[in-house]
């Protein structure tokens, strides 16, 4: 594709970004900048996200990076970072540690995580490791898969009528001392979207049950969204974890329980 116009009359990508007039911030050296990448797909990068990736020497990245958008940093200088449940990861003080080394060389330091780093992404502890540090650093928002992946296999996040607030939860703990409390969830009567929870799945159906929510509550698993493996599972609370491992689902995976799912079927139509 060139600068100039389609034959159709429609303008190329460049041309509707150079209208849009995009200036990007200068990634300084020693400077780290907190990225989400999105759910997967390149296209759900944010110009702002693109634009660093494209400045950056060092590029600190997660598991769920796709290759494709690690590829954008050419030149840099790749370190792979990647935190998966039950699986050998990089140390979260390791990650810190690794962060404040680059920035004090001079470095210009993106750390990307998938969807956005303020979302379960540990971005939090990342940003307080940094300020204690005195390293100066930005936060660029990404799409978070939970609302995101919800977009993409449609499932719309809110529907008048069928909800007027959305969970976002961490499964991973569900049936340890550190679990949240699912009756409470449960007993709000709102979706709630789990993230890290496939492993728990039937403890989590468990208790939403044990909760109150009724058994035919629609429930959805939906795997690695945007992207070409994504895959979904729609069923009922009573029986989305038994379905879930007969389809032979596994992370990254998102649980979605709630009226909203039932809404799926009714929007197949659409482009």
């Amino acid at each position: 594709m060139n600068g100039s116009a389609n034959t159709n009359g429609r303008a190329t990508v460049e041309q509707a970004l150079a209208r849009l007039n995009f200036k990007p911030r200068e990634l300084e050296p020693g400077h780290v900048w907190l990225a989400g990448a999105g759910p997967g797909d390149p296209g759900c990068l944010t110009l702002e996200v693109l634009a660093a990736l494209g400045q950056c020497d060092a590029l600190v990245y997660d598991a769920l990076v796709s290759p494709d958008v690690v590829a954008v940093a050419q030149g840099a200088e790749l370190f792979y970072a990647g935190k998966r449940g039950g699986q050998p990861s990089m140390k979260q003080d390791d990650i810190n540690a690794l962060l404040v080394r680059l920035a004090r060389e001079g470095r210009r330091v993106v750390r990307l995580k998938g969807g956005d780093p303020y979302i379960f992404g540990r971005g939090g502890e990342e940003a307080l490791a940094l300020a204690g540090e005195k390293i100066p650093f930005r936060v660029l928002s990404g799409l978070t898969s939970g609302l995101s992946a919800l977009a993409a296999t449609g499932i719309p996040a809110t529907m008048r009528g069928i909800n007027k607030a959305v969970i976002l939860a961490t499964g991973h703990a569900a049936g340890t001392d550190d679990d949240i409390d699912w009756a409470a969830i449960a007993r709000t009567g709102q979706p709630v979207v789990v993230y890290m929870g496939m492993a728990n799945l039937p403890v989590i159906a468990a208790k939403l049950l044990g909760g109150g929510l009724a058994p035919a509550t629609p429930a959805a698993v939906i795997v690695a969204a945007t992207t070409p493996r994504e895959r979904i599972v729609v069923a009922t609370l009573a029986t989305i974890a038994e379905e879930a491992a007969a389809a032979g689902l596994a992370s990254p995976a998102l649980i979605v329980v709630g009226g909203i799912v039932a809404m799926r079927a009714a929007l197949a139509g659409g482009a």
